[in-house]
């Protein structure tokens, strides 16, 4: 009986609109959210969460006080599903039926599976430079690099999600730990004053001639924030020396121990590929005898190992570059001309929405055109 009536609500055409009308308030709500948010935060507060929350001043509770994205999503999903093996039944003049509930699935799947799968990156180059990686655009980690020999770097990448804990970090390729004294989400560094009194905020590297202040964090499209920390490392207990990592540097700190030397630094997370692009050539043409721009492209070599693959591509505006799985579109360039930035997207579910959008045309032209047969036969016999 408890099954019967389980199934009977997820069947439920009221739950059907009770879902789409939750999606409309939602997608109104977290529209204007992003006027104070920011389009990222306020995705993941809205549309990739199950719960939206409230938590009043002053407290650390978090009341659920709205369905999220996940939750109507996935509801609507089942429902749609249940409602479609229930009632469902082949034959000729439902064929437009099932192809227009199949798209709707599909086009849930996709969206579900483009939150969890999907990369955004961009790729920073000089001209003549050679990259085997991109850089997320809002993630960092901290990484150790035992440079130590002359022809192989050896490189630990510390999230930042562990670096946000504050918390002692180990790993079996460093011979110390590494303890996390504070970490700043949003910062400024400054250059120490001579007659400054403040605390140093390291003992080694930059840190010793610098002041770090924490800001608070931005979320407007044309910002960024710019994330520090203060580190020690440390071997059975006995401390090596207090580091200030940041985003604002331009190039690695060194030290030594046990013989070997390392380089620590803070950095955007890196995403290696088994391939290399380097930039020829980077073009931006105006029209003539104004500033208007005309056009913007990269000349890129390809190199691929692996596969022996070496050839040039142009990429330009409306002409990514697409390949294995992802794609390369011409994002921005360098105030001198001569570097170019590329935004790289992994989305292996994008033929998703297309296949759904289709399918749904299909099953209603198909639909339409039966009951316009219908019509017509019946207004023939009369």
């Amino acid at each position: 009986m408890h099954l019967d009536r389980l199934i009977k609500f997820f069947c439920s055409l009221r739950l059907t609109v009770v879902l789409l009308a939750l999606g409309l308030i939602l997608v109104f709500w977290g529209t204007l959210a992003q006027v104070k948010l920011g389009l990222y935060q306020a995705q993941d507060l809205f549309f990739r969460s199950v719960f939206i929350y409230w938590s009043p001043e002053g407290s650390n509770l978090k009341i659920p006080i709205f369905p999220g994205g996940y939750l109507v999503g996935t509801t609507l999903l089942i429902n749609l599903l249940a409602a479609h093996f229930q009632r469902f039944e082949m034959s000729r003049k439902k064929v437009g039926l099932f192809l227009i509930h199949a798209g709707l699935i599909l086009l849930l799947i996709g969206q579900l599976l483009t939150d969890l799968l999907a990369q955004e990156s961009s790729l920073h180059l000089r001209e003549g430079e050679t990259r085997n990686y991109t850089e997320a655009d809002s993630k960092v980690e901290l990484a150790v690099i035992d440079v130590t020999e002359p022809d192989l770097d050896t490189v630990v990448a510390i999230p930042h999600t562990l670096l946000r804990t504050e918390a002692t970090l180990d790993h079996d390729k460093l011979p110390f730990a590494v303890h996390v004294r504070r970490f700043f989400p949003n910062s400024t560094v400054t250059d120490r004053p001579k007659d400054s009194m403040a605390p140093l905020p390291a003992s080694q590297g930059f840190g010793t001639q610098l002041l770090v202040e924490e800001r608070p964090t931005v979320t407007a499209m044309d910002q960024r924030n710019v994330p520090s920390a203060i580190l020690e490392f440390t071997d059975d207990g006995k401390s090596l020396g207090s580091w200030l990592v940041s985003g604002y540097f331009n190039r690695n700190q060194q030290f030594t121990h046990e013989g070997r030397t390392y380089e620590v630094a803070l950095r955007r997370t890196r995403l290696y590929k088994p391939f290399s692009l380097q930039l020829l050539d980077f073009r931006h043409d105006v029209y003539p005898g104004t500033e208007i721009p005309k056009n913007f492209s990269s000349r890129i070599r390809l190199m691929h190992p692996e596969t022996g693959e070496d050839r040039e591509v142009l990429i330009y505006m409306n002409n990514p570059l697409r390949y294995a799985g992802e794609t390369y579109y011409q994002a921005s360039f360098d105030t001198d001309n001569e570097g170019t930035i590329l935004q790289v997207v992994r989305n292996p579910s994008w033929l998703a929405p297309y296949f759904a959008c289709i399918l749904v045309s299909i099953g209603l032209t198909l639909q339409f055109m039966s009951h316009m047969f219908g019509f017509v036969k019946k207004r023939r016999i009369a």
